[in-house]
């Protein structure tokens, strides 16, 4: 059976993944909410404006976009399908484009709840590197010693650890 840890990865790259994959969805085309595109139109629009040096580097409101959504894409799958070293490379990118679009919120003082579920995918997307990144929880193996056909536990294993008393 596998772990409550492993469970807990899946489950949050997975939900992760599909939420990126959406949003990214949503900045590259119309195709799920016109409505909703049209808004991040808007909004990478006041960005760009906010951000003179993106206007000096070349970078338009609809490249920005795009790239970030085909970036949120591409990991998003990544997220979603890939397991091991690419999910949580994905995993940090996302982190990073999250903080990014936080920062752009700021730039142009939208208000809280313009923004909350980027903060709230941010704290989501950390906590599961966090969690991927801590090593698993290795049970000690029981050695045994086999002494005249009895089986025994060795000695080292057998005393009672210091400073704590055997109790039978």
């Amino acid at each position: 059976m596998a772990s409550p840890r492993t469970i807990t990865i899946v489950a949050l790259s997975v939900a992760l993944g599909l939420f990126f994959v959406f949003m990214g969805t949503i900045k590259l085309t119309p195709w799920l909410s016109r409505d909703a595109y049209n808004e991040m139109k808007r909004a990478y629009k006041s960005y760009v404006r906010a951000l003179p040096m993106l206007k000096k580097m070349g970078v338009s409101s609809i490249l920005l976009r795009k790239s970030i959504g085909a970036l949120e894409v591409v990991c998003g799958i990544v997220m979603t399908l890939v397991p091991g070293r690419p999910r949580d490379v994905a995993n940090f990118l996302l982190l990073l484009l999250v903080l990014a679009v936080l920062f752009f919120h700021q730039l142009v003082g939208d208000p809280l709840k313009r923004y909350a579920h980027a903060l709230v995918f941010g704290i989501l997307l950390t906590c599961r590197l966090l969690i991927a990144r801590q090593p698993e929880e290795q049970l000690p193996e029981k050695r045994i010693l086999s002494v005249n056909g009895d089986e025994q536990p060795l000695i080292h294993e057998a005393a009672p650890e210091k400073g704590k008393m055997k109790v039978s």
